[in-house]
């Protein structure tokens, strides 16, 4: 017999039974789900069970985050009856507007904890992999059912494992090694898996830069994306823990339908082209092209490490284009107010939003005209995805957000910081 994925263990265990291999159907038990401005739509579908009340609100969350603060009337008025809803049904996490986008906000309060569970009606919910947990998004019907019943019927998946070694250059960050992954796997390369991370290079890197992996791991249609934890991640979240945790690793034998190895010690900065997330080149492909709007954020990338690579290229220049910058959180904010990181992005002329996903979804704060080109951030550029059906959008990490921030087109960092 060959040993378990960390797919495998994780779900057998939020099963209660002792074994499971992939191909299973499992009755999973989460240990915590999580919704945000979609909450309202999931109530309504949720009374249609006849259940007359969340069968465990001490294990849901729900966070205003997708559209903050609200930028028209039918927002609000999503945001006020998720606001009732809250209270007549005592959920025990609720946070508000200018909180913070939900997958951060949950790993910063400690509600993602290593070998754990997490459900989310949200199609980046692969991101608590960074702590080591199984996170996987569902739709509003599923999150509606797991509301009445605490449970949900979980295919396991089989596994990929993708070995990652080497040290990234200086301006080559987790952004571009997800870049890079996405290239070789392509959008549906790992539908419905479990992508496991193996190698000497994600410990390396900063703790919050990890968070990028797992959640960009969605584009690839993961169903959930691990990276194994160290005493770095420990440290982490027992100083947050709400409940007892114990981590889960693959075990060494473990059966995966497929392998990958990348090396990144020799990476340059990589760009996604419009219009997909695996259409991706070295930024020496593409340099120059003309940019009108740079945006700096998301759960992918508006994390302190991410505010601190931009003011290192924003420092003592000034911008060409429109910079907007989110920071993921509210906790985000204020470490980026004390650090005087907001004061060197803004004496360089960015703008700054509230915590929350701002743009990346198109809602408002930083929609493009039409055939304006944007450099973001963020985990998608679809077609629209920003709001605006004829307006290109390009993926790149940080600092090359900065840089072309800087020149009006899109920038190697380098070039700059040399």
């Amino acid at each position: 017999m060959t040993g378990r994925t960390f797919a495998e263990k994780a779900l057998a265990r939020a099963a209660g039974v002792p074994d499971a291999r992939a191909g299973d159907t499992l009755d999973v038990t989460p240990d915590l789900v999580f919704s945000h401005d979609n909450s309202a739509a999931i109530r309504r579908i949720f009374e249609q069970t006849g259940a007359p009340r969340i069968l465990h609100p001490e294990r849901v969350a729900i966070m205003l985050d997708h559209a903050v603060p609200a930028p028209t009337t039918r927002h609000a008025q999503n945001h006020a009856e998720i606001r009732e809803w809250v209270r007549e049904q005592a959920v025990a996490h609720f946070f508000e507007a200018g909180r913070g986008i939900c997958h951060q906000v949950i790993s910063e309060e400690g509600l993602v904890l290593p070998g754990e569970t997490v459900l989310g009606a949200d199609s980046h919910s692969t991101h608590a992999g960074w702590l080591g947990a199984f996170g996987a998004g569902v739709g509003r019907t599923e999150m509606a059912a797991l509301w009445a019943t605490g449970e949900i019927w979980l295919r396991v998946p089989e596994a990929i494992q993708i070995t990652v070694t080497g040290t990234p250059p200086p301006t080559v960050t987790a952004k571009d090694i997800s870049l890079r992954i996405l290239g070789e796997l392509g959008a549906d390369g790992g539908l419905y898996t479990s992508i496991e991370f193996a190698g000497n290079t994600i410990i390396t890197l900063p703790l919050d830069e990890r968070a990028t992996i797992p959640n960009m791991m969605a584009e690839a249609g993961a169903k959930n994306a691990y990276l194994p934890p160290d005493q770095v991640v420990f440290d982490y979240v027992q100083a947050r823990q709400t409940r007892v945790f114990s981590p889960i690793y693959p075990d060494p034998d473990a059966e995966y339908a497929q392998r990958y190895e990348f090396e990144v010690s020799g990476l340059e900065p990589q760009i996604a082209l419009p219009h997909q997330p695996d259409n991706v080149v070295p930024i020496s492909d593409v340099a120059g092209e003309v940019v009108h709007q740079a945006f700096l954020g998301t759960c992918t990338n508006g994390r302190i490490t991410d505010l601190r690579a931009a003011a290192e290229v924003l420092h003592g220049q000034h911008v060409q284009c429109r910079l907007i910058v989110i920071p993921a959180s509210a906790q985000i904010l204020q470490q980026a107010v004390q650090e005087g990181l907001i004061s060197i992005l803004l004496e360089a002329g960015a703008m700054i939003g509230t915590p929350g996903c701002g743009p990346c979804m198109g809602n408002h704060m930083g929609i493009p005209a039409p055939n304006e080109a944007t450099i973001s951030s963020a985990n998608r550029n679809y077609w629209g995805r920003m709001g605006t059906p004829s307006a290109p959008v390009y993926l790149g990490n940080p600092y090359v957000v900065a840089a072309s921030a800087v020149t009006g087109r899109i920038t190697d960092p380098r070039e700059l910081l040399a």
